[in-house]
């Protein structure tokens, strides 16, 4: 009862009675439900990878961290009240931000040179969004909230990737594209705060790069004296470093300390310019007003910890922002961490580094702090520091415990200026170098023009804007290279290798590139009646049209037609067949079609419209030849892709059935309401007569693929078959393309070489 109910389920769905060993969707449930237990132990203790270091910590990577912590910290509590002047917030916020994120990402994170915090780009883009929000309700919201709010949501969002293992997404944004936005966003943020340096007020400083920039050129009359402060600090941060990499180079062997002398030059500037500006301004101070912008109070300790007010209007508020913020938070710290993981010999998990940024943010809420993300200036300071381990944010993280309950009264007599000149020395370092743009032009000018329209844009309109064009082109890039790859007719060319004595073929395209290889070796073509292509990219319903095209009209232009059309009526022809008053000698001069090998050794995935695609080719070609045509694969690299062609009739070496056979037809009945009665006359063809696999039964097709790929087997001493290296089932299924052009040859000796004109039409390059 069972074996009729399967054999009908079987004639409906069109499946064929005979059994092929082909991978299942059950081999892959399977696969991934391997083990389920232990599988959810190992992704429970992953999502913690201090447990994997802790154990083994000791005094020797104790004094590491505890020497880079200490330095990042000093280095990170100007810095982040810094980067909150740039997100619109008090400075008391950037503090808070920094203390959440050394704290807690040393319990998540994968990487062990990479600072959490509040950065330059992340700041700006949160001071868009709340001046985004306050347009558009003005009064309703006060910007720490919707910063904070900022914070969660994208924070909850970046922590649900990384939990579900999405973190490939962040691979379809290329370096160019980043590295393009920061740099935009780097001239950004500088141009913002060259009116805070000088002391110009008067218009917007978020607006526009090119803005900014003429409205600051137009205030210089009006620059106040905290130019004095920003000048003198901006100027003394360049000539401390400049000073310590020269002293550096000449004196080799003290460069530990020269190094350190560098680290400490923005704490060592803001102290000099707060004492300077305290010297200065405490006798003349009226009503809260001072000579010079400062900071003025900062409250000590932490004066917003609880529950996050996240109100629903305020989300659709900013709901249109949310996109550009989180893409923002999660790809500069991916590239970074990924950069510092190179450089330092590890290896990096992306998906559990955006847990970690998504619960530092998440959790940074309580704490009333903003975005926070990797920095690429203190990840390099605590590389060069020599950290040992993800714990040095603990000792960062008591630096700014101290700086909050003990420091904040010196935090009055900052200058403002101070902050600016710190923020410009900061961003200047995410410019890209010369030589790094270059760089982009020498390994693809595409990809250079990406970057350079990322910064166009960036400085011409808006960070947001800037990504959107960087991710979009990267994305169309990619799009175009998958619908419009390369693909080759090969020859073979014989390497002979004059020590042992021996000889090899080899498959180059039949005219190959002079920027690739010598354009003097010569190029000789398959047997003829034999076409070899080689296909570069996955065979994918955007580009499968191409193949088609491309051998199709090869095979037109190369091989003789098997029907003689010279003697056939203009009113008999196809609509599309004009004929040529050259037939007669063009179907002379040229061979037969015998065989189609398809070289897959660069196809990881096949779709059904690409084996629809192969079976048009196939249907065009034998009805161009008049008889049916042998299709050998060579390099088969998933098993789903030798299901996907047995399924389309492919591999077996059986002769084709229905000339218009279609695996996914458009209408339920479409080859036979579409199909013309002038091709539906001949919808039954024989079997290849010259096909022994299709002649013989299933008993010779083991002896047949021995015989067919014999470069494929595995010899015995007793020069017996012992192996098979391909499955016996699919004959024309090869594990390379040598083997694969020799089968397709011996088919041809099959029918005798007497059926084909032995010079080639195909062109050979000398």
């Amino acid at each position: 009862m069972f074996t009729a109910v399967k054999r009908t389920c079987k004639r409906i769905v069109g499946a064929s009675d005979e059994d092929m060993t082909v991978v299942t969707p059950r081999d892959w449930v399977e696969g991934i439900t391997h083990d389920p237990m232990q599988r959810t132990i190992h992704y429970v203790t992953s999502l913690f990878p201090i447990l994997g270091w802790i154990s083994r910590y000791n005094l020797g990577w104790a004094s590491g961290d505890l020497i880079a912590g200490l330095t990042v910290g000093i280095v990170l509590v100007p810095q982040s009240m810094s980067y909150a002047m740039i997100a619109t917030l008090p400075p008391e916020y950037g503090l808070y931000s920094s203390f959440v994120g050394v704290l807690v990402y040393c319990f998540f994170a994968t990487s062990k040179d990479v600072s959490i915090g509040p950065v330059a780009v992340m700041s700006l883009t949160v001071a868009q969004i709340i001046k985004h929000v306050n347009e558009a309700h003005p009064d309703t919201w006060a910007g720490p909230q919707i910063a904070t709010t900022v914070a969660f949501l994208c924070g909850f969002i970046v922590l649900g990737i990384g939990l579900l293992h999405l973190g490939w997404l962040v691979e379809f944004i290329p370096a160019p594209a980043v590295s393009g936005f920061m740099t935009g966003s780097a001239l950004n943020i500088a141009s913002g705060q060259l009116p805070g340096l000088l002391g110009i007020s008067g218009f917007d400083t978020r607006a526009a790069t090119y803005k900014v920039f003429i409205n600051t050129l137009k205030g210089l009359p009006r620059t106040k004296l905290d130019a004095a402060f920003g000048i003198t600090g901006l100027v003394s941060l360049y000539a401390i470093r400049w000073i310590c990499d020269r002293l550096t180079k000449r004196y080799p062997s003290r460069a530990r300390w020269f190094f350190f002398m560098s680290v400490f030059r923005n704490a060592f500037v803001i102290v000099v310019l707060t004492i300077a500006s305290w010297l200065y301004c405490r006798d003349r101070g009226h009503n809260g007003k001072y000579p010079i912008k400062i900071l003025q109070d900062v409250p000590r300790g932490f004066k917003h910890l609880g529950q996050p007010t996240i109100d629903p209007e305020l989300v659709k508020a900013l709901a249109s922002e949310l996109p550009v913020a989180t893409i923002i938070l999660f790809l500069e710290h991916i590239a970074i961490s990924k950069s510092f993981g190179r450089v330092n010999g590890y290896k990096i998990d992306p998906n559990q580094e955006l847990i970690a940024i998504g619960v530092t943010n998440t959790i940074g809420t309580l704490f009333g702090a903003y975005p926070a993300t990797g920095s690429f200036s203190r990840s390099a300071l605590q590389s060069k520091s020599g950290v040992r381990s993800p714990a040095s944010g603990l000792f960062s993280a008591v630096v700014v415990i101290v700086a909050l309950y003990g420091l904040t009264p010196a935090f009055f007599w900052i200058p403002s200026a101070a902050l600016s000149a710190v923020i410009i020395h900061a961003v200047a370092d995410l410019v890209a170098s010369p030589r790094q743009v270059y760089s982009f032009w020498r390994v693809s000018p595409i990809e250079f023009i990406i970057w350079f329209a990322s910064v166009l844009v960036t400085v011409f309109a808006t960070i947001e804007d800037g990504i959107y064009t960087s991710v979009a082109a990267s994305l169309a890039l990619l799009l175009v290279r998958m619908a419009r790859p390369r693909g080759h007719f090969l020859g073979r060319v014989t390497l002979h290798n004059t020590t042992e004595s021996s000889s090899r073929d080899v498959y180059i395209p039949i005219k190959p590139d002079k920027f690739l290889m010598n354009p003097h070796v010569k190029v000789y073509p398959p047997s003829p009646g034999i076409i070899v292509y080689r296909f570069e990219e996955s065979f994918l319903y955007p580009n499968s049209s191409l193949v088609n095209d491309a051998i199709v009209d090869y095979v037109k232009d190369y091989t003789k037609r098997g029907t003689d059309m010279t003697g056939v009526k203009a009113g008999d022809r196809p609509w599309n067949d004009p004929g040529k008053n050259s037939e007669v000698e063009d179907n002379t001069a040229k061979p037969h079609l015998h065989a189609v090998v398809l070289d897959f050794s660069a196809v990881s995935h096949i779709d059904t419209t690409g084996v629809q695609a192969l079976i048009d080719t196939r249907t065009e070609v034998e009805r161009w030849a008049d008889r049916p045509i042998e299709f050998h694969f060579a390099t088969i690299l998933s098993p789903w892709i030798r299901r996907a062609l047995i399924a389309g009739g492919f591999g077996t070496g059986k002769a084709t059935t229905h000339m218009h056979e279609e695996i996914a037809p458009v209408t339920r009945y479409h080859d036979q309401y579409i199909a013309d009665p002038q091709h539906c006359e001949h919808e039954e063809t024989p079997g290849r007569e010259d096909d022994t696999e299709a002649a013989k039964g299933p008993a010779h097709v083991q002896a047949i693929s021995a015989r067919s790929s014999t470069e494929v087997t595995v010899q015995s001493q007793t020069s017996e078959l012992s192996a098979l290296m391909v499955l016996p089932e699919t004959p024309f299924f090869h594990l390379d393309l040598t083997s694969a052009v020799r089968a397709a040859e011996r088919g041809l000796s099959r029918v005798g070489r007497s059926k084909f004109v032995m010079k080639s039409a195909q062109p050979v390059d000398s």
